[in-house]
């Protein structure tokens, strides 16, 4: 047995806790040299002991005793005791369990039948534990026990090598002297996953663990033992076994993340933090083995000194130690971090390593300076939107981002804004650009003073440099403005009407070139009436033609002219300029009757005409309107008579009881009020019609009124009459020529070429009922010999004949452009004649040539012939044969 701590005998006195007995919250008194001890089997020399329970200490010679009064709720208390060797740095744990002694009411009963378990001798060092297996209770009371035996936890360490089965512990009950007793095991490890962890011999009752075992996969087990006869009936009750796995130091440190990142801005004061980095120890973290210590191996750059940081040894914690981050000199540091376990005890500990990157952040502690005093440019007057001067800077901080991004102002130099700075997002340099137009004749040159800073506030202690303000100078270039005229758009009033060559106005331009000696020179530019002239060198305005404001051209009384004004500068500018005048009307417009037409019944007092007139001029040289019958001729006062309405409208009506129908021409006199007042005569043209009851023109009366008589009428309808009859002869007449044209012979004129034709035959079949035949009639027979026979000429070829066949024409040897109707004629009739024909149409072949045609080969034709036979009649046959017979006969002139 391996050289450890031995818990000694355990004995607890009986404190009285009340009369009921029960298992309340009770008070244990402990005092230094109490019940438990320590031993060691090289003595307790060199031995140091601590608890994991803060409320136990373990004194220097092993005992153990309460730190204060304490108020337990549960029957036991445990905790863990370690002692270990400062000399070999061995480690010993031991489970300490604390059980709360039974009032004075449990202590009464019986002590003959209690039962205590103890340590065989003669078994191996592992020990023999006898179960004590409770007894049944009495059922008179309760049995007072003056001691009892605490099973102590059987520990195991991890990563054993064997051999195994190992054993552990024999376990053996009091009752097997008398019967046998077969004993087992149950719970994870045994008969639960994973199974087979632990065995245990049956009959001996010697349990054994079958491997290593690994804390890491299991921290402990708690199993129970069983004691049966022979038969398996229970001897006594299951006891309680705990089995813990003592951890070894076989697990390194392992860190969350290989490479941790952090940040810390530049500048930064001693102690500020960075970063947290952590690693993870699966040993037992309540011994050494668990226990991780942090420790900086190399820091890279060592710049500017070689321990820039420093971390915390338990938390992993990284803070700065020294002042000096200047990103702008080291802008990242890598750090590596190592981990080690055994409190961090490089000698005994396990170690591992995970490297910390820091990026030291940019902070604005570098203001911009412009790279020289003074800058220069120049623009051309009148120009907007030109950059005129770049204004460089240098700025150590971060490029492109706020610390580094430049903000140009303008101090002095520019009261009215001619000029603003923007910034290149790009090179972070500043534009001086033109936004408000300069005038080279007030301001020849600018002098401006800039200032530049950072989007983000300096940090605290920096200062802005005196470089950051420069002064720029720009100059202004001139340039030939053009003559503007100063009052644009420029209004007159004057009257329509006023002669021609009025001077109106001086319509002059002005040129912005003070320091330059230019003539002007004006024109027109638009004069849509062409009413008027300009003195091309100063300017005045006269009239052209007279002025009407009644013209087209006039939009709201007034008329609108744009001249130009153009200098003799290099090179020539020009302005332009419009002149609006206002005319004032006048009574130059007469009044013009309304209607022109109108329509009244033959006999007054049914309906009247109501009229007004029309005056191109305005208010007052208009209404109200008088208006008058003239005195000549006299038949218009005596047939017609006017009524006064109101001051634009009157009433014309009949003044004698009947007037015939027909159309009046009644002439009118319409004066307006203007100063003086324009008089006009219109003329009104009055149908005068018979009426019906509700006033109206009847429709005979609105004809006669148009002045057509009754022979009028009639001829009208006879010339409709005549018309009509036309239409219907030629749709006569057309019908009559397409029956003829569909009647007319098949065959045309043997001198027209039937050849070039297509004749129309409108020929149809019997129907249905004529549809019955064997379409086999109109193929070629297979035998051709009665075919052959015949005589050269027009042959059928549908079925062969059964009697005597017709006489078919003979085709003449030299044919005639004149006998090819009468030869296809005469086979027409000799086919309609053929009592062999079928009733149905039948295919007819003319010099039909087949296999065994009599007729000779065509190859005969060649130029080896005799050229006896004359072709000259193809020449007759028309144009389509006209190459043939210069073909063949053109005779030997070839």
């Amino acid at each position: 047995m391996d050289c450890s701590k031995v818990l000694s005998d355990v004995e607890q006195e009986d404190e009285p806790r009340g009369s009921e007995g029960t298992l309340k919250e009770r008070t244990v008194a402990l005092t230094g040299d109490s019940s438990f001890k320590f031993s060691n089997c090289l003595g307790s020399q060199g031995t140091q002991y601590e608890t994991s329970s803060l409320d136990f200490r373990v004194g220097a010679d092993g005992t153990i005793f309460a730190a204060r009064e304490l108020h337990i709720p549960s029957q036991q208390v445990a905790f863990t005791v370690t002692a270990w060797d400062r000399q070999t740095a061995e480690r010993w744990d031991a489970v300490v369990r604390l059980r709360v002694a039974q009032t004075a009411a449990q202590h009464t009963g019986h002590k003959k039948g209690k039962k205590n378990a103890i340590l065989d001798p003669s078994q191996p060092p592992n020990g023999t534990l006898l179960l004590p297996w409770s007894q049944h209770p009495n059922p008179h009371g309760l049995r007072r026990q003056k001691r009892d035996w605490v099973i102590p936890p059987i520990n195991v360490p991890e990563n054993s090598r064997g051999p195994f089965p190992q054993q552990l512990v024999r376990i053996r009950s009091d009752k097997d002297n008398d019967i046998p007793i077969r004993y087992s095991i149950t719970g994870v490890g045994a008969d639960q996953p994973p199974m087979e962890v632990f065995s245990i011999d049956s009959m001996s009752g010697r349990m054994s663990v079958t491997g290593p075992m690994d804390r890491e996969e299991r921290a402990s087990y708690h199993l129970r033992a069983h004691a049966v006869d022979m038969n398996g009936n229970k001897v006594e009750n299951p006891i309680d076994l705990y089995i813990y796995v003592i951890d070894m130091n076989d697990n390194r440190p392992e860190f969350l993340n290989q490479v941790y990142n952090g940040s810390v801005d530049e500048g930064s004061k001693p102690g500020t933090y960075v970063m947290t980095v952590t690693a993870n120890d699966a040993d037992d973290s309540t011994t050494a083995n668990g226990m991780v210590r942090y420790r900086i191996v190399t820091q890279t750059p060592q710049s500017p000194s070689q321990n820039m940081f420093t971390i915390n040894s338990e938390t992993g914690d990284i803070v700065t130690v020294a002042a000096g981050l200047d990103r702008e000199k080291v802008q990242q540091y890598t750090v590596i971090v190592q981990a080690t376990d055994m409190e961090g005890n490089l000698n005994y500990g396990l170690s591992n390593t995970a490297t910390a990157i820091i990026t030291v952040t940019d902070v604005n502690d570098n203001p911009p300076e412009f790279t020289t005093s003074t800058y220069a440019g120049e623009v051309l007057e009148n120009q907007v939107e030109t950059v005129v001067a770049n204004l460089t800077v240098m700025d150590r901080d971060q490029p492109h981002t706020p610390n580094w991004n430049a903000v140009y102002r303008i101090i002095s130099g520019d009261p009215s804004g001619h000029f603003s700075i923007r910034t290149d997002p790009v090179t972070n340099e500043g534009m001086v650009t033109v936004v408000k137009t300069v005038d080279y004749e007030l301001n020849r040159a600018f002098m401006l003073t800039v200032m530049v800073a950072n989007q983000a506030p300096l940090a605290s202690g920096i200062q802005m440099s005196f470089q950051s303000t420069a002064g720029v100078t720009i100059s202004v270039m001139d340039v030939n403005e053009a003559p503007h005229f100063p009052s644009n758009h420029k209004l007159i009033r004057l009257e329509e009407g006023v002669p021609t060559g009025t001077v109106l106005t001086t319509f002059s331009a002005v040129d912005p070139d003070r320091f330059m000696q230019q003539a002007i020179r004006y024109s027109k530019l638009s004069d849509p009436a062409n009413w008027l002239h300009i003195n091309s060198t100063n300017g005045q305005i006269t009239t052209a033609a007279v002025l009407d404001r009644e013209s087209v051209y006039i939009k709201n009384n007034i008329y609108e002219a744009t001249f130009l004004a153009a200098d003799n500068g290099i090179p020539p500018a020009s302005g332009t300029g419009t002149l609006q005048t206002y005319l004032i009307d006048i009574n130059d417009n007469a009044p013009e009757l309304l209607p022109k037409e109108a329509q009244i019944c033959e006999r007054p007092g049914h309906n009247a005409i109501n009229i007004t007139a029309a005056d191109a001029d305005i208010d007052p040289n208009i209404g109200p309107y008088v208006f008058e019958l003239p005195f000549m001729p006299t038949a218009v006062r005596k047939n017609w008579t006017i009524t006064r309405l109101n001051g634009d409208y009157a009433q014309l009506s009949l003044r004698i009881l009947y007037l015939e129908a027909g159309v009046y021409d009644v002439p009118i006199v319409v004066t307006d009020s203007g100063n003086p007042p324009l008089s006009n005569m219109s003329v009104i043209k009055v149908k005068v019609c018979p009426c019906d009851e509700n006033g109206d023109c009847t429709t005979v009366g609105a004809v006669a009124a148009a002045g057509l008589g009754t022979g009028a009428i009639v001829a009208i309808l006879v010339c409709i009459i005549i018309l009509l009859t036309m239409v219907l002869l030629f749709v006569v007449w057309m019908k009559r020529r397409e029956k003829e044209r569909h009647t007319k012979q098949l065959l045309i004129d043997p001198e027209d070429d039937v050849r070039d034709n297509i004749l129309k035959y409108d020929e149809e079949g019997g129907g249905e009922e004529d549809q019955d035949y064997d379409l086999s009639q109109l193929q070629q027979p297979e035998a051709m010999e009665h075919v052959l026979s015949k005589a050269p000429g027009v042959r059928r070829v549908d079925e062969r004949p059964v009697g005597a066949e017709p006489q078919y024409p003979a085709r003449p040897v030299v044919p005639h452009p004149g006998d090819i109707g009468d030869f296809i004629n005469e086979g027409l009739r000799a086919a309609d004649n053929d009592p062999t024909a079928p009733p149905y149409d039948s295919l007819l072949v003319f010099d039909y040539e087949g296999s065994g045609s009599t007729a000779g080969s065509v190859s005969s034709l060649n130029s080896s012939s005799s050229g006896d036979q004359d072709y000259d009649y193809l020449n007759d046959w028309g144009p389509r044969f006209k190459k043939l017979a210069d073909m063949y006969g053109g005779g030997e002139e070839d």
